[in-house]
């Protein structure tokens, strides 16, 4: 025992050994009973709790207050996934920048670590101290439908170049880093958060490349390693239960094959991978005796106190001994001492380090190096002449991507970018299913239009957009296809002859297609990743 826990109880332990999130912008008559009542030393914010920067900094600075007079030795650690690009709680209250596709498509460490130090300098200036990110996935599965374009690209030594400098960004920012989602995400074909993904790989095979980005982060000196909901037959005992509470990853592979003596989380325990194979409360027992540190659970108070109240219990039954509390907490605070002191929280002057003039050029500039001209076979980029007098905007309907991912922003945002790029443009949403009324709609602004430019959003997944593709294909009109989400639309409509990517549907890398499409700006990205059997990764259209 170290002078982190000495003397420290054992209810005081466990409490740091939970990461919880709450309903609320200001802190909840439940929160603070976890904190004060409970000792939870960790919280996690969504965009729940969000409304500003002011009203975040107030709510980090009140949360705080609470602990330090509960007699917490270390201020909280206060989380939330601000990843950038398609996950991103904190919605218009902090820059908006490029998510990691993007910055895998720009492929300039010295931009990466850029964007992550100024995303770093935000959150720590408004109390946020740890970020769970960045994402260490290697995305290799075009049909995976939640990490996608969370991953820097599919190639491995890509992905940890990358890795290794956004590590540095948040740490010269002085913020927490997590990498997740060990042992690796990317070639998975089902949402963790809506069932357990399987990946049948040996560890030979994930040594040659999930493996990669991790082993890079580790000798980077990452700060903590998240745990995914995914389960490897190949490796674990227990059939069909994640790796969040397996022994065989978190300290066989984790700790004692890949050397990592950090911080381990779990990802949030309320995920139907785990809420529905061995419950919530017993699954809190099952990660910490796995090995993990903090067990995540982000929602629902009765949970929470379940969780809590199940690892005491455990404790007393010896089914978890003291020792292993003990030093779960120790690493805990061991990281706390390393990043935060009572006597170095934001005051209310910090909030003007949001949204700075650099910060918003960086923003600008890193928008448009990402940006990728995939085809432009017929040189309808950039849209000039004849073909800019009325372009139709299109708009199919889509399904929302993944569980983990923010908004997209509203028709009326995209129309309002749109117009002042194209005055006479119009622009149309188009329902998957279509009466006679809306189909004659759909036509008669066809025929009226000089050039369609159909935004689509994961089209190889969800096919009433790659049908509507298709039909305008045979419309005697120019087609330009803008993936607003993955570049592995193209997939599904490979005939296709003008195809810009965007990464993200966010508004800024929206507005950055459309300065493409003007011609205010050149496209500069390329391919982090390749479209099977019709681009390689590194194409881009010269």
């Amino acid at each position: 025992m170290s002078d982190y826990t000495r003397g420290m109880e054992l209810e005081r332990q466990i409490g740091q050994l939970l990461s919880v999130g709450f309903y609320g912008t200001t802190p909840t008559p439940e929160i603070i009973d976890l904190i004060q009542n409970h000792h939870v030393g960790n919280i996690i914010f969504f965009a729940r709790n969000i409304e500003s920067a002011h009203q975040v900094h107030q709510l980090t600075s009140e949360l705080q207050r609470i602990a330090r007079d509960a007699g917490h030795p270390y201020p909280l650690l206060i989380s939330t996934d601000q990843e950038n690009g398609m996950v991103r709680r904190f919605g218009k209250s902090a820059t908006s920048f490029p998510g990691n596709m993007a910055l895998g498509a720009i492929d300039s460490e010295q931009e990466t670590y850029e964007i992550t130090l100024a995303t770093g300098k935000e959150l720590k200036a408004l109390g946020v101290n740890m970020n769970l990110a960045p994402v260490a996935d290697v995305n290799n599965n075009p049909a995976n439908p939640v990490i996608g374009v969370r991953s820097f690209g599919e190639h491995a030594p890509h992905v940890s170049r990358h890795l290794v400098a956004a590590i540095k960004g948040y740490q010269e920012a002085g913020v927490v880093t997590n990498l997740k989602h060990f042992p690796g995400h990317g070639d998975t074909a089902v949402d963790s958060h809506q069932a357990l993904p399987v990946i049948p790989h040996t560890l030979e095979r994930l040594e040659e490349i999930e493996l990669v980005p991790f082993r890079a982060g580790i000798a980077t000196g990452a700060d903590s390693i998240m745990i995914a909901h995914v389960y490897l037959p190949a490796l674990m005992k227990e059939e069909m239960l994640p790796a969040t509470i397996s022994r065989e990853i978190i300290t066989g592979l984790l700790r004692e094959r890949l050397g990592f003596n950090g911080v381990i989380t779990t990802d949030c325990l309320e995920m139907n991978a785990l809420a529905d194979t061995v419950g919530i409360p017993r699954g809190t027992v099952m990660a910490l005796q796995a090995g993990a540190d903090i067990a995540l659970i982000s929602h629902h108070y009765e949970y929470q106190k379940a969780g809590l109240a199940a690892v005491l219990e455990a404790v007393q039954k010896g089914e978890l001994t003291e020792a292993q509390i003990t030093t779960a907490a120790e690493r805990v605070l061991q990281l706390k001492a390393s990043y935060l002191s009572w006597d170095d929280l934001p005051g209310e002057e910090s909030v003007r380090q949001i949204a700075t003039p650099e910060h918003l050029d960086l923003s600008k500039r890193s928008f448009a190096h990402s940006t990728t001209l995939v085809r432009n076979a017929q040189q309808l980029v950039p849209v000039t002449g004849e073909q800019a007098q009325h372009p139709l905007f299109l708009f199919p309907e889509t399904d929302h991507a993944t569980f983990a991912a923010d908004r997209y922003p509203s028709l009326e945002e995209l129309q309002t970018a749109i117009t002042e790029h194209f005055p006479t443009a119009e622009v149309l949403a188009v329902p998957s299913q279509r009466d006679e009324a809306t189909e004659a709609r759909l036509q008669e602004a066809i025929a009226g239009s000089s050039t369609l430019v159909v935004v689509t959003v994961n089209a190889n997944r969800y096919q009433p957009q790659a049908d509507l593709v298709h039909s305008l294909l045979q419309q005697e009109k120019p087609v330009i296809g803008l993936a607003v989400y993955d570049p592995y639309d193209l997939l599904t409509f490979p005939e296709l002859e003008t195809y810009l990517v965007t990464y993200e549907y966010t508004l800024p890398a929206f507005e950055a297609a459309l300065d493409v499409l003007q011609g205010k700006q050149t496209a500069q990205g390329k391919l982090p990743v390749s479209i099977p059997g019709l681009h390689e990764r590194g194409h881009r259209a010269e």
